[in-house]
């Protein structure tokens, strides 16, 4: 009797190990300009997220939110978050990235900066401005807006408003593309701009994503151009015309990798109605949670690994009922 339940439990584990099995990886949401993982529409966004891929989904926050967001140079930002990446066990097998608007180009820095980081498979890009903007975010009337007003006033690129503020990093003015390239301490790297400083690391982590999904939204004012969103912008010395991105220098003499990625069919340019983030749920559902839910593979069942899939509870149950003890079966605990 024994052996006849031991070849039929070989013989179910060996059909199982050629099963694909739906396993699902984190997601990390990193907020905007302003924003704050305790704004009650940032926790929404993420909490939805979750709920609807069945994915576990994290707001990094950087220093003290909103305040930080605003002064702290981006270079900063990047570091914080990639030492929370890197602690954090959830994400040791590999992660997702939701940026919304600043938030993507602290993702990015993340991917193509981060020494020793998890893998990031997936990165879902709402609002950013990967090309930069033409105009610095509207802040609005706080005691913190006087500061960044104060600051807007100043040179855009002197070394103290680079420091103090943090889009002045991603502030691209068209007509001032030699002083952008000297003194902006951000967008320039991240972008691989400077012809005498371009970096091949960048680009193969960038061309490593799974796949990029780049969210534009129809009546972005935020954003100038709202094209940025996909890495379109003005052409250097004007205004007109607004350059799609595959007519664009940074896609053309791929750069950064983002024409490798899109002749792999791995971008994905996405248009939707509204203002800047202003998505509705069933264009998330659509557009968002398709590339946080679980994946298919064949090739790694998790026995004797440290790979992110893990048997279902329930075939684990199930065998164990028909084993009985399994204090001698190792391989078999979860």
């Amino acid at each position: 009797m024994a052996s006849l339940q031991l070849h039929i439990i070989s013989g179910f584990i060996f059909t199982l190990l050629f099963i694909p099995i739906s396993y699902s990886i984190p997601f990390i949401v990193l907020h905007g300009v302003a924003g704050n993982c305790s704004y009650r529409g940032v926790s929404k966004f993420t909490k939805h997220l979750s709920n609807w891929s069945g994915s576990k989904g994290f707001c990094i926050e950087v220093g003290d939110g909103a305040w930080d967001s605003w002064i702290m140079p981006l270079q900063e930002q990047i570091k914080i978050v990639c030492d929370k990446v890197k602690e954090m066990k959830e994400l040791s097998q590999g992660y997702n990235i939701v940026g919304l608007s600043q938030g993507n180009l602290i993702g990015r820095g993340v991917l193509e900066f981060c020494e020793g980081g998890p893998p990031i498979k997936n990165f879902i890009s709402l609002g950013g401005p990967h090309a930069g903007t033409a105009s610095v975010p509207l802040c609005g009337t706080g005691v913190i807006c006087v500061l960044v007003d104060s600051l807007i006033r100043l040179e855009i690129y002197s070394d103290y408003v680079q420091a103090h503020l943090a889009p002045s990093g991603y502030l691209k003015i068209p007509t001032e593309i030699p002083a952008y390239l000297e003194g902006c301490k951000f967008l320039p790297k991240l972008n691989n701009e400077l012809p005498t400083a371009r970096n091949s690391t960048y680009k193969e982590r960038f061309c490593s994503l799974e796949n990029l999904v780049l969210i534009m939204f129809e009546h972005d004012t935020i954003l100038i151009p709202r094209e940025t969103s996909w890495f379109g912008y003005y052409p250097d010395g004007g205004f007109i015309p607004i350059l799609p991105p595959q007519q664009t220098k940074l896609y053309i003499e791929d750069w950064i990798g983002l024409k490798t990625l899109d002749d792999a069919g791995r971008v994905k340019y996405i248009s939707v109605p509204g203002q800047h983030l202003q998505i509705s749920n069933a264009n998330m559902k659509k557009y968002i949670v398709p590339y946080l839910r679980g994946q298919n593979s064949t090739t790694d069942t998790g026995i004797g690994g440290s790979s992110s899939h893990r048997w279902p509870l329930s075939i684990w149950t199930y065998i164990r009922e028909l084993v009985g003890d399994t204090k001698n079966w190792p391989f078999l605990r979860t």
